[in-house]
């Protein structure tokens, strides 16, 4: 633009606005989410979605000490703010988590809500600090182990820590691919490939997103661990200390 012989600088107007309504509009979601995790009837149903079961509103009304009336009112909410997802088979809905981001953040959560400075003494029953469920992946002081074991051996690739993407190196990829899990449909999945989830009994990562449900899958499908069905504890076979050791090098 010129005015005269004089250029005159264009300036785009509004962004300040405009990065200040996106902020905004961020704070106001974030604010949401958390007023709907805060209320403990809910946050005791979102934990006990955790194992990765649906639940009846029947179930979670029982778990959060609540009404049925009042448990719909509260599930309501959590669906609202994307934490769970409801599925309808006939007569019967079936609430879960709204997907491995909100089992991370829960976790997350937990971490913060036990977070001390003085030396970090675990309290989680020794069953469920052994081996459980983190959403759809292992954590506990196996999958904690078997996040350091693949460090160690060279399998990851990225930054150690908690909420660090990581890829898999040349030889982590064979090792996997050995266990015959497909890791381009692992990677065609809409969702984090891979991840330090940081572990609330361990306060270390184990492994989260799509690599980590997929050696849980593994895992189960080849029965080196069973899974209890009332809860996110974990058994470890003979079977499974065998192959742990074998392919691993990791002795459970």
């Amino acid at each position: 633009m010129h005015l005269g012989n004089i250029p005159v600088a264009e300036h785009e107007r509004f962004v300040y606005h405009q990065t200040m309504n996106v902020e905004q509009h961020s704070e106001a979601a974030v604010s949401r989410i958390a007023a709907a995790i805060g209320e403990p009837a809910r946050a005791r149903m979102l934990y006990c979605l955790m194992g990765g079961h649906a639940r009846t509103a029947t179930e979670l009304a029982l778990v959060a000490e609540v009404s049925p009336s009042t448990a719909s009112v509260h599930l309501n909410r959590l669906k609202a703010a994307h934490l769970v997802k409801v599925l309808v088979q006939g007569k019967h809905r079936f609430y879960s988590l709204g997907g491995p981001e909100v089992a991370s953040t829960l976790e997350g959560l937990s971490v913060l809500a036990g977070g001390s400075r003085d030396k970090f003494v675990p309290s989680a029953p020794t069953r469920l600090r052994a081996a459980r469920t983190c959403y759809d992946h292992m954590a506990g002081t196996v999958g904690v182990s078997l996040h350091d074991r693949f460090r160690a051996l060279g399998w990851l690739s990225g930054n150690s820590g908690p909420d660090k993407a990581y890829d898999l190196t040349s030889d982590g990829a064979s090792a996997v691919e050995s266990l015959d899990i497909d890791l381009d449909a692992v990677r065609g999945l809409r969702r984090r490939f891979a991840y330090g989830c940081v572990d609330w009994s361990e306060r270390r990562p184990h492994i989260g997103g799509a690599l980590g449900a997929a050696l849980l899958k593994v895992a189960l499908q080849r029965k080196w661990v069973t899974q209890d069905l009332d809860s996110r504890a974990l058994g470890v076979t003979s079977l499974g200390r065998r192959e742990m050791l074998t392919r691993f090098g990791l002795r459970v």
